[in-house]
């Protein structure tokens, strides 16, 4: 048999076992066509007997055969993963239907329930819990039910598609500045996350080592480590913002005074080289917790998280998250001439259609390409 439609069948029966028999009404799925999603009238796709209907139906949602994507879009495949991890599909099954990494999977199906939790204000759906398959599929009916009126081609002001202006950046700073109660610390995190597009688990992972050489200086051209990185692949990291040098030299100032994760004095300032970048007042890292089954490598980290948010309150930054900072990072380097695959690099995005989908490059129409050309 071959190997695709063996995948397929695999993803089928993994789907049919973990679907219950619970009867839903209107259960949306996915037509085929380019108007998206649409509820089907008629028998429900989860009738106790399963009608032969019905299975056709519930074919059509599990199917992972190629859809007709204009413009070579990639919303309508993603929003289909999505629905196969919902109905029980894991990540490795569903990448091997798709042809696709398992973090390509997890990274595109998160985006769009962010996206679809923030349009259709589904309860308990955040871009935490999207993380988490089990979340997911505790707002399944949710989920399918807000699918059936979701139109990913419509534009929206949602907080995950805030560009913050670099005046409010640095207005932000200064209130930042002014009310945090350890504001060279809480300054360096604001700025490492505008000037490196690094995740904020990343963040939490770096080291002193990271970011300053034995002899005391800046690394301007560091390394985003294997075991630091998300994807778990190096991938280069850039320290070149003032701002932020200015902010972790007082900071890792306070440290040595404070004596916090201290090593020789002759070498990276004195500090430990293998200690966290930022620690508590106390000493200690921000807490990372492993998730998921045995054997994966998932880790979340609720406390940078919560930082984080306290930051943009602190700064006055309405609607800002962390992935809206992504976004502001990558319509920035798209200003100053960036392509997809040098924003791919910087932020740790191997596949161009993802760096896509987080802002798609504005192209200038052939009038203003033209315009006095000469």
């Amino acid at each position: 048999m071959p190997q695709k439609l063996l995948g397929e069948n695999h993803l089928r029966a993994d789907l049919a076992v973990a679907s219950g028999a619970r009867q839903m009404p209107k259960a949306p799925v996915f037509t085929g066509q380019l108007d998206w999603w649409k509820p089907i009238e008629g028998p429900s796709i989860k009738t106790q007997q399963g009608t032969r209907e019905g299975e056709r139906k519930r074919e059509r949602v599990m199917s992972c055969e190629p859809e007709p994507e204009q413009d070579g879009d990639t919303v309508a495949q993603s929003i289909r993963m999505l629905i196969a991890v919902v109905e029980g599909g894991t990540y490795e099954t569903v990448a091997g239907c798709f042809g696709v990494t398992r973090t390509a999977v997890e990274r595109r199906i998160k985006a769009i329930a962010v996206r679809l939790s923030q349009v259709a204000g589904i309860e308990g759906l955040n871009e935490d819990g999207a993380a988490f398959v089990r979340r997911l599929r505790q707002h399944k009916d949710a989920i399918l039910v807000a699918l059936a009126g979701f139109d990913p081609k419509r534009p929206d002001d949602h907080r995950a598609n805030r560009i913050l202006a670099a005046d409010e950046i640095i207005q932000a700073s200064k209130r930042i500045k002014a009310r945090s109660a350890h504001p060279w610390h809480d300054l360096a995190l604001f700025y490492l996350l505008f000037s490196t597009g690094a995740r904020p688990l990343e963040i939490a992972r770096l080291e002193v080592r990271d970011y300053l050489n034995a002899d005391g200086s800046v690394r301007r051209r560091s390394e985003m480590r294997a075991e630091v990185a998300i994807t778990q692949k190096a991938r280069p990291l850039y320290f070149v913002s003032t701002r932020l040098d200015d902010a972790l030299s007082h900071y890792l100032q306070e440290r040595l005074e404070q004596k916090l994760g201290v090593g020789q004095m002759d070498a990276y300032r004195g500090l430990d080289p293998f200690s966290r970048l930022f620690l508590s007042p106390t000493g200690v890292g921000f807490k990372i917790t492993p998730y998921g089954e045995a054997g994966q490598r998932r880790f979340l980290c609720r406390p940078i998280l919560e930082t984080y948010r306290k930051l943009f309150r602190y700064g006055g930054m309405k609607d800002v998250t962390a992935l809206s900072v992504r976004r502001t990072v990558v319509a920035r380097l798209y200003e100053r001439g960036a392509d997809e695959d040098d924003v791919g690099l910087i932020l740790g995005i191997s596949e161009r259609s993802a760096v896509r989908e987080l802002l798609a490059r504005r192209k200038p129409s052939i009038e203003q390409l033209l315009d006095e050309l000469v």
